[in-house]
């Protein structure tokens, strides 16, 4: 099971790829295996209504809370999520949790820790090695900066499981 941190960020990650979460539903859609009409018989649903809700341009049906949340459940796919989160200047940060909470599993993600810290820190080297920052290298930090915010938060997540209740 993951749950969702919410950091509330200056920026939005990766600008550039950004969509709406009617598209981003839509892909979600299209991109099961074995596309709509699999996951349409998983959802208990038909493939026409189910082609309809992830249809932007259809007055007809909707996607609602409900269908977005049992796609993400059934796809592990959060780009929805994900795109909600970006129209509110926010990133979603996928946490491990029901790991085993010991010593050596600390370790493994403090480690986790100093590699995406030192990606980040490679990232920016690398942005600035030329002089000048184009939008693609701020897209490559900003998913640097995600990768260590994830591990950090996993380490949190981690060491809450530890705490003496």
């Amino acid at each position: 099971m993951s749950v969702y941190f919410f950091i509330d960020v200056y920026y939005i990650f990766l600008e550039a790829q950004r969509m709406s979460p009617q598209d981003a539903f839509h892909e979600t859609i299209h991109g099961a295996p074995g596309g709509c009409e699999a996951l349409a018989v998983r959802l208990n649903m038909s493939a026409a209504v189910l082609r309809n809700k992830a249809n932007p341009s259809c007055a007809g049906n909707k996607v609602t809370l409900e269908d977005a949340d049992r796609v993400m459940g059934l796809t592990g796919n959060c780009a929805v999520l994900d795109a909600l989160a970006a129209n509110h200047g926010r990133v979603c940060v996928q946490v491990e949790q029901g790991g085993t909470s010991s010593d050596l599993a600390v370790l493994e993600i403090m480690t986790k820790c100093w590699t995406t810290n030192g990606d980040f820190g490679a990232e920016v080297n690398r942005a600035l090695e030329d002089g000048r920052i184009d939008r693609r290298e701020i897209a490559s930090i900003k998913a640097a900066v995600l990768r260590a915010n994830q591990a950090m938060q996993q380490l949190v997540a981690r060491l809450e499981g530890m705490a003496e209740k």
